[in-house]
């Protein structure tokens, strides 16, 4: 007898690890498509359907077969068994069973209603992601892609706008959303589909904050792919990428807040906290990120690792990681904490790494994004159907949708037409028109919403936001082009000409410097100008050297910091101009060899195929020059 339950265990055991295997198969062949099926896109110019539309349709029908072809296979694993001593769930439970322990883990909470036959069938489990794999191991890769290749140039002559957007937009997005919602939700009451006790204003804040989080990428994809006005473009991406990082904190923020009483009234004291803890929080995470970029940057330059190019990309990839799992630790948020590591690695690290090191962290970061994102959105179609726990209600999930679109509304318009009293290039209605239909939901919304699925609001949530990322992704997404085309939006615009024509335009028309300097943001301007005096000498090997900007006093610290190659670097009295319109490394391409170019220290570098794709992640003291011939194919950033 002993025999035999020994080896029934080893079975189920064995099964067990069997299923494993073919959840992962499973998702290997919905990737394996949908690379196919971006390949036959991109061959035929296919732009009403994106990949990740593509993504989710495979995993909607993958999902379809795996509810209505399987059955379960133990009939007794849906039956509930009564434990009267236990007074709370434990995160590990020993069970002894006819004196053999068993040892189990808590998974989730669920719901008396949705426990049926379902709950037996064991590829049903499986294909239900832990929504900890969500954010610890597939959104860290894309959020860091997105810091490490931004458009620099373009996003900070946009970083008011942009952070307006991020900021305020997603509060009165938030704010919006949440009492549309409960306005729907008093309805349901009265008509008797939900208890009173059962849904709180609270929770439609919370379910407002995880829905604020937009996530064009379908949109800024095919943006990419036609080269749109680089403004929109950036506006958008700007927006979107601040946006998920304030949207996950302003998440957790309203999740704790708890007023003493009555959880449907204003409690100041809770309130306040909650705002406190916004800002602690986001702070924290910001120099969580940023201090370990800092310390990456100051190991690549004051060690040879360059010579091990293999030694250094690991390293630059662990101690990004480190920043995301370091804020997690500390009760910070990753998120915010990888994606500002990525910017500030962008800005310093990547301008002391060997040209092998550039090429692998692009290709390394770009690559992951990738399937992490492919990966993301066939599991939103997937989960359709494998998720256990869903509650369609028709009035809430309408609700939630005039919500989403009204809140748009007021985040765009409003906030453009005060952002462009201040404006000296106005931001154009047609481009209004496109960032409100711009507005999609993806990854960040869904992660948000499947993270916390233990109570029947968070159930509805999640299903609500599920649906309406399916229906922005496949409507919005597929209908960006013919957008694009009826609002009259400019595309094939290439962002280096188009910056080169407007330099030259300034030029022709004889502006002074201090018009240039005027034109500029003063905020940015002297950020700059500390930036490229103090930082960049200390953190990179560019110029101008420490002994010339720091008091005579500091000369040894100063010595000791900076590099040789930054004595040839002169600071020049329009060096913050120059910054401002040439921040960035253009590339000189030609296919068939490395080219060299000189810099502005004298030294000579390499540059070739390889550094296509690198131009956005340069800064500061070099300019190269960007040329094309009739046999050359015009390279853009894949940013």
């Amino acid at each position: 007898m002993e025999k035999l339950k020994k080896y029934i265990s080893a079975r189920d055991e064995d099964q067990f690890y069997h299923q494993g295997a073919v959840e992962l198969l499973v998702f290997n062949f919905l990737l394996i498509l949908t690379i196919l099926t971006i390949w036959l896109f991109k061959t035929h110019r296919f732009r009403f359907l994106h990949e990740t539309g593509g993504a989710m349709l495979y995993g909607l029908v993958m999902g379809l077969i795996i509810q209505y072809a399987t059955k379960a296979s133990d009939v007794e694993s849906g039956t509930v068994y009564e434990c009267e001593k236990l007074k709370s769930g434990r995160s590990t439970l020993l069970i002894n069973i006819t004196n053999q322990v068993y040892e189990y883990q808590y998974k989730r909470e669920i719901s008396h209603h949705n426990v049926n036959g379902h709950q037996g069938n064991a590829m049903l489990q499986k294909m239900t992601f832990d929504p900890s794999i969500f954010f610890n191991i597939l959104l860290p890769p894309i959020i860091f892609h997105a810091g490490y290749s931004l458009k620099k140039r373009h996003f900070f002559r946009n970083l008011g706008s942009i952070l307006t957007y991020a900021f305020l937009g997603t509060a009165i997005s938030c704010i919006i959303i949440g009492l549309i919602t409960y306005g729907f939700v008093k309805a349901m009451v009265h008509l008797g589909q939900l208890k009173e006790w059962e849904f709180h204003f609270t929770d439609c804040l919370f379910f407002g904050s995880l829905m604020s989080a937009t996530d064009p990428v379908t949109v800024l994809a095919i943006f990419h792919e036609l080269h749109v006005d680089t403004d929109l473009y950036t506006l958008l991406f700007g927006e979107s990428v601040l946006n998920d990082a304030v949207a996950i904190v302003l998440t957790y923020s309203i999740s704790i807040y708890s007023p003493k009483e009555n959880p449907n009234t204003f409690d100041a004291a809770a309130f306040f906290q909650s705002v406190g803890n916004f800002l602690g929080i986001f702070a924290g995470s910001f120099a969580m990120g940023s201090s370990y970029a800092i310390v990456t940057a100051l190991l690549t330059k004051f060690t040879k690792l360059c010579e091990f190019p293999m030694l250094e990309t690991g390293l630059f990839f662990l101690l990004s990681w480190s920043a995301f799992l370091s804020a997690e630790a500390a009760g910070l948020t990753g998120i915010v904490a990888v994606l500002f590591c990525g910017v500030t690695q962008a800005h310093y690290t990547y301008n002391n790494l060997s040209p092998d090191s550039k090429m692998r962290t692009k290709q390394l970061f770009e690559f992951m994004n990738f399937l992490a994102e492919n990966v993301i959105f066939c599991y939103m179609g997937l989960a359709l159907f494998t998720f256990q726990n869903h509650i369609f209600n028709p009035l809430f999930i309408f609700g939630a949708f005039v919500a989403v679109f009204i809140a748009r509304a007021c985040n765009i318009y409003p906030l453009t037409f005060l952002l462009n009293l201040g404006r000296k290039q106005k931001i154009a209605r047609n481009f209004q028109h496109m960032m409100m239909f711009s507005g999609l939901r993806g990854a960040i919304a869904f992660a948000l919403a499947i993270r916390d699925t233990e109570s029947q609001p968070k159930q509805m949530m999640f299903t609500t936001a599920l649906l309406i990322v399916l229906f922005t992704v496949w409507v919005f997404g597929g209908g960006t082009t013919p957008m694009l085309t009826w609002l009259q939006i400019r595309v094939g615009v290439d962002p280096d000409e188009d910056l080169k024509a407007e330099a030259a335009s300034q030029s022709a028309s004889n502006l002074d410097k201090n018009t240039t300097k005027a034109e500029s943001a003063w905020l940015f301007r002297m950020w700059y100008g500390f930036d490229h005096k103090y930082l960049k000498p200390i953190l990179t090997h560019a110029g101008p050297p420490l002994t010339t900007t720091l008091p005579e006093w500091c000369n040894p610290v100063a010595r000791l910091l900076t590099s040789p190659s930054a004595y040839g670097d002169q600071l020049k009295d329009d060096d913050t101009v120059y910054i401002i319109n040439n921040d960035e490394l253009t590339e000189n391409y030609e296919s068939s060899a490395h080219i060299p170019v000189r810099d502005r220290t004298g030294s000579t570098q390499a540059t070739g195929k390889e550094d296509i794709h690198e131009g956005d992640l340069g800064l500061g003291g070099y300019k190269l020059q960007l040329e094309h011939t009739a046999h050359q194919p015009r390279m853009n950033s894949l940013a």
